[in-house]
């Protein structure tokens, strides 16, 4: 561990980890196919030189020159610059990651769950209501519904003039195309998970 004095180091450039990526990528694809340098400037038209800076990650190619080596290999740029574990199939919403943070008052947090390009689409939210806290929503998009489960405490929830009291562990579903509330009925904080579904 570094001591106060002494400047952490910085992290890697995205540009640092794509170059040393592909330095390592024109190595394994000339590996393969067992090509020289040589080989790969002819088909490329790349001089050697330039592709031997790539290699020991001396030189950041031009867009140009990236592509005239990915299609002397037959692919395009994406799949040859491709690093893995940048594009990942999983995504994940940090809970400290303030983007997600959609609304906090006196009386109500919201953080939202979902991605956010899924917005007016399904939307999926942590929802805290303090004591006495109340979420009073106006009608959203003609039939939306919301599906909400109860994690901690009890609320009372109002839908077109009825409502229904739920403690812990209950859920329902009702019409959020009309003006709809969640209300903190119990004692303490009310902790629930709420899903917005647009048609």
């Amino acid at each position: 561990m570094p001591s106060k004095s002494q400047p952490a180091p910085s992290a890697a450039k995205p540009s640092d980890t794509i170059s040393r990526h592909l330095g390592q990528r024109l190595k394994q694809l000339r590996a393969e196919r067992g090509w020289s340098l040589e080989i790969l400037a002819a088909n490329s038209g790349v001089s050697r030189s330039m592709l031997s800076q790539i290699e020991r990650e001396q030189a950041n190619p031009t867009l140009a020159v990236t592509l005239r080596i990915a299609q002397a290999f037959g692919m395009s740029i994406g799949e040859l610059v491709e690093v893995p574990g940048a594009s990942s199939s999983v995504a994940v919403m940090r809970k400290e990651d303030k983007a997600f943070h959609y609304h906090s008052d006196d009386h109500c947090h919201i953080r939202t769950l979902s991605p956010l390009n899924l917005e007016k689409d399904v939307e999926f939210y942590e929802i805290r209501l303090h004591t006495g806290g109340a979420l009073r929503s106006a009608p959203h998009f003609q039939g939306t519904r919301e599906f909400l489960t109860v994690s901690q405490g009890i609320v009372r929830v109002e839908s077109a003039g009825d409502f229904e009291l739920l403690h812990a562990g209950d859920s329902a579903s009702y019409r959020a195309d009309v003006a709809h509330a969640i209300i903190n009925a119990g004692a303490t904080e009310a902790v629930l998970y709420l899903v917005d579904i647009y048609r």
